[in-house]
């Protein structure tokens, strides 16, 4: 398997990968419960549009419209016998983009849960999600996706059948999960654990990492853990646009565009070499984080005091506190007292 990650992080340093897909598609036109995958053929215009702007904002990866494109996400839409179909379409239009950006642009096909639980909290076997996964991943690399992006994960088996499947297919893959209960994702797993989850597959994921959760600060906290349990490896992190707030029927993001700078740069500073948005983030906000990524020059790791003053507090209050005691003793112990 090549390794485009690889290739272009010798070339850059830092990558910055795309902002939110739903959110911008809901102020294209998306629909509340409309499957956002069904646009690969309904409005492929509207898939393209959305790249365009993440490349022209500045993106080096961009992600397939392709999130809920398991049998099992897809079902809910009556089109789980188009799988490969949809996410072969979602691979063609990021492809068409990046193919015409005039740089290097990986084009990284999205693979989100299936909204299952394996056994024994579900029914879903082992095996049975390898095999829907692999269907998703075929039609994304028919399509032309050169790496298969795991993403918003919650239970470890989920994130190892992608893999497995990703493997089987002859596809290079990254997996990143969502840390949003108590500093753990849904299932129990830490952060500085997230790096062992597919060991003893036969091929390594090209970057591993979180993304979504609570805010821009808890991702942040999220990052130091992963970062301090395996230095050398490539660390994803794609955080959501702030917190999210209702206001009357519809949800707004607080994150500003100079927050979101500020997040790439507290990013950097605590080793990510794959930096990106999820909810919430915008052409608008992803042209600052590139300006703020291509002006700025690697500093000290920021503690988690420095993220709450500049970024603002940590919604997951007991990753908060496990996360400022944890802090703690790794002081005392540079301090020699423990």
């Amino acid at each position: 398997m090549t390794n485009p990650i690889e290739a272009l992080l010798a070339e850059k340093g830092v990558l910055l990968a795309d902002g939110a897909t739903g959110t911008n598609l809901f102020a294209m036109g998306l629909e509340a419960g409309e499957a956002p995958e069904l646009l690969n053929e309904t409005a492929p215009d509207t898939i393209a549009s959305l790249h365009q702007n993440f490349v022209d904002a500045g993106a080096d990866i961009i992600l397939t419209n392709s999130f809920g494109g398991t049998r099992h996400r897809l079902k809910l839409h009556h089109a789980q016998d188009r799988v490969h179909a949809l996410n072969k379409r979602a691979a063609e239009i990021a492809r068409a983009v990046a193919d015409k950006s005039g740089r290097k642009v990986i084009v990284a096909g999205s693979v989100g849960p299936t909204g299952e639980l394996l056994v024994p909290l579900g029914a879903m076997t082992y095996d049975e999600a390898v095999d829907a996964f692999a269907e998703q991943i075929e039609g994304l690399k028919a399509g032309g996706a050169e790496v298969a992006w795991i993403e918003t994960m919650s239970a470890p088996d989920e994130i190892r059948a992608a893999a497995e499947a990703a493997i089987r297919v002859g596809l290079p893959y990254t997996y990143t999960g969502s840390f949003d209960t108590a500093g753990r994702t849904m299932m129990g797993l830490l952060p500085k654990d997230i790096h062992g989850v597919v060991d003893g597959l036969s091929q390594d994921p090209l970057g591993v990492g979180a993304n979504c959760g609570v805010g821009a600060s808890d991702i942040l906290a999220s990052l130091l853990d992963m970062t301090e349990a395996r230095p050398e490896a490539t660390v994803i992190v794609k955080g959501n646009c702030g917190i999210p707030e209702f206001r009357g029927t519809e949800i707004h993001y607080s994150g500003t565009p100079e927050l979101m700078a500020d997040y790439v740069r507290l990013a950097v500073d605590a080793g990510a070499k794959i930096v990106g948005g999820c909810c919430g983030t915008s052409f608008q906000h992803l042209a600052a984080m590139r300006k703020a990524l291509d002006a700025h020059t690697k500093s000290s790791r920021p503690t988690i005091e420095t993220i709450v003053e500049r970024i603002g507090p940590m919604r997951n209050k007991v990753a908060t506190a496990n996360t400022a005691e944890t802090s703690e003793a790794r002081r005392e112990r540079r301090r020699g007292r423990a």
